[in-house]
């Protein structure tokens, strides 16, 4: 594998991201593609999400369990989305704004500034919404809709 492109955004530390940037969803980004990768971005300014796909370059460590920032319990790796993975692979919804030659602008932000891109897929309500969605360990702090406040979980 190898870095198609860039993300560009306003985070320069680790601690500045929101736990999934649906959360902070008017923080504005971009994907800058190199030029080799251009001709890839044909027809997704037809969607309104995308799902890119990143190499945590930060991480330094593998872990098999982790604790996630909600709670201080923890987890298998594969049960949280922590940096610190074996592959140290990420990926994030995010809400397309605009497309100009090779850089896609989008919202809903939650990767540092610098991360290389491995690859951008369209989201497809057909194909990635699911129903009756259970989330494990996670229900619990969203119960009745609520967000946890990110500063306490911090």
């Amino acid at each position: 594998m190898h870095p198609i492109g860039i993300i560009h955004s306003p985070y320069k530390e680790p601690k500045d991201i929101p736990i999934q940037g649906r959360f902070k969803n008017t923080t504005e980004a971009w994907v800058e593609l190199l030029e080799e990768y251009t001709g890839g971005l044909k027809d997704l300014d037809g969607f309104s999400h995308a799902i890119l796909l990143f190499y945590f370059h930060k991480s330094n460590k593998e872990e098999i369990e982790g604790k996630p920032f909600l709670e201080q319990t923890k987890h298998g790796i594969f049960a949280i989305r922590s940096p610190h993975r074996p592959n140290h692979i990420g990926f994030s919804v995010v809400k397309i704004k605009g497309i100009e030659k090779n850089k896609m602008y989008f919202t809903e932000v939650d990767v540092i500034d610098g991360t290389p891109l491995l690859d951008i897929k369209p989201y497809v309500k057909y194909f990635d919404s699911r129903n009756n969605v259970v989330s494990g360990w996670l229900d619990k702090h969203f119960i009745n809709g609520n967000i946890p406040n990110e500063t306490i979980i911090k």
